[in-house]
């Protein structure tokens, strides 16, 4: 990898890490395919074969589906963010690695090949689909950056990925499309839920896709508190949120000179600000609804944080960046020991472990 860093452009190794995945040159062997009977997971009557899932950023396209959710060893992959009409995103550069402090900063924008191509990928993927065998599979949608009316562009992603998806993510907190983290504000988010569970119920879908809304890192307490309020009102039809997405805050100790780039922050830098937005969310919520703990996951010791402060999955995307393939099974391994460690028997006792009184 530090000869990637080195000669490659963060895009052009991003793109060709798609690409490659999409050939199936994934590690075949090792820690990755190895899987434990404590990091089992039940969530919306589903087994998970791990808790450890793969971020929206990375196949945004979905060019690399079948071989992802089969050989990679995640429990979940997500594509994405996918908007209705192509777009190809803010200008290049746009995407920049911070060796000194293992972060990544982009302004991609939403590049995307609209949902007309990305969805033909997934329904070829879909129609050989093995459950059993592959990782539960999201499609986080998002909307044009000259779009008005934004709960139509999330209507046109419903149409198109519902009956094709085991959950949806509406993204309302990328930093790099103008306006769209005002979304998070109540009462336009409540018209957006309430929007979007119309259009997925004149589906009448046999197996209706979970609804997961993806939130910054960066919400004053009020705004976390109203965004509890309504996910956890039924009638806006959210099954669980994603905690979180980049941030555009700036830490004091980051050292790369690219550290004054516009664009979200993800990776190390945005870990504990991420798995601290977990725990509040979980309390705000009074851990009535599932979390989706992401943001700077790097070993077992970042996901058993997450999974302790509230969070039932975690997903990462940075950690490619610095580690690759590996660090999937890497992590699955640690969290392991962590949980023995801790006399947990199964992942789910973890979650939620630092809201519950200590026992001496």
């Amino acid at each position: 990898m530090p000869m990637v860093h080195k000669f490659v452009d963060g895009e052009d190794s991003h793109r060709w890490a798609v690409r490659a995945a999409s050939w199936g040159l994934l590690p075949r062997f090792g820690w990755n395919k190895k899987e434990y009977p404590e990091l089992k997971c039940e969530l919306f009557g589903r087994e998970f074969k791990n808790p450890i899932g793969l971020a929206a950023g990375f196949d945004k396209d979905g060019q690399a589906i079948t071989q992802l959710a089969k050989n990679s060893g995640f429990g979940l992959i997500e594509i994405g963010s996918v908007t209705p009409i192509p777009q190809p995103g803010n200008n290049r550069p746009r995407v920049f690695r911070l060796l000194e402090d293992e972060g990544v900063i982009n302004r991609y924008g939403f590049n995307s090949d609209g949902v007309g191509r990305v969805h033909q990928r997934v329904r070829s993927a879909r129609d050989a689909w093995v459950p059993e065998q592959y990782a539960y599979f999201g499609v986080n949608l998002g909307k044009n950056k000259l779009t008005e009316d934004a709960k139509l562009d999330y209507e046109i992603g419903v149409n198109y990925f519902a009956p094709h998806c085991d959950y949806l993510v509406l993204n309302v907190s990328s930093p790099n499309t103008p306006g769209l983290r005002s979304m998070q504000k109540k009462s336009d988010l409540e018209k957006l839920l309430a929007y979007v569970k119309e259009s997925l119920d004149m589906h009448k879908l046999e197996k209706r896709p979970q609804v997961f809304l993806k939130i910054a890192p960066d919400l004053i307490e009020s705004e976390m508190k109203d965004i509890a309020q309504v996910v956890t009102n039924k009638k806006f039809g959210v099954d669980g949120i994603i905690v979180s997405n980049t941030t555009i805050a700036r830490p004091d100790y980051l050292k790369s000179e690219n550290k004054a780039e516009t664009g979200g922050l993800s990776g190390a830098p945005v870990r504990e600000i991420s798995t601290e937005c977990v725990r509040k969310m979980y309390k705000l919520t009074n851990g009535q609804i599932p979390i989706i703990g992401c943001g700077g996951v790097f070993s077992g010791e970042d996901a058993y944080e997450k999974i302790r402060a509230g969070a039932s999955l975690v997903q990462l995307y940075s950690a490619f960046v610095y580690e690759g393939f590996p660090v999937i099974g890497k992590i699955k391994r640690e969290l392991s020991e962590l949980l023995k460690r801790d006399g947990f028997a199964h992942v789910s006792e973890a979650v939620g472990a630092d809201h519950r009184p200590k026992q001496n």
